[in-house]
């Protein structure tokens, strides 16, 4: 499977609302994620297997209204096994209502059939701050 075939798959499941062992299927098993952040925000941090990347994503949409999300992909570059994906990501706090909106980056490593690194670039200080209390 191509490096595009790959991550617009994944796009198009997140955007669809897909299971997330679904989504964590497109990851290795040893899979090297990260998404730098906040210790007060449980979704931030490394994950190392699929299981972690399916519990990020229940995590992040039980943490988030989903139905009000605003996600615009910019662009996505492509070159041979990694792509970048440039865009803008708005959300919503569950718990506080408190909406956030950035810029945002997310880089893509893929190897075979599978991804096997994963970025994700936001103003991780905004995002504490909506859930602060």
């Amino acid at each position: 499977m191509t490096t595009r075939i790959l991550v617009e798959r994944f796009f198009t499941m997140l955007g669809s609302g897909a299971d997330a062992e679904d989504i964590a299927k497109l990851f290795a098993e040893d899979v090297d994620w990260d998404v730098p952040g906040s210790a007060s925000l449980a979704w931030t941090g490394k994950r190392s297997n699929r299981a972690e990347v399916a519990d990020y994503l229940r995590t992040l949409a039980a943490n988030i209204v989903p139905e009000q999300n605003v996600d615009e992909i910019e662009a996505i570059l492509y070159d041979g096994k990694h792509a970048v994906m440039l865009g803008r990501f708005g959300r919503v706090a569950r718990s506080t209502g408190r909406p956030y909106e950035m810029e945002v980056a997310m880089r893509f490593e893929v190897n075979g059939d599978e991804i096997t690194k994963f970025r994700l670039y936001e103003d991780s200080h905004q995002v504490a701050g909506a859930y602060a209390e």
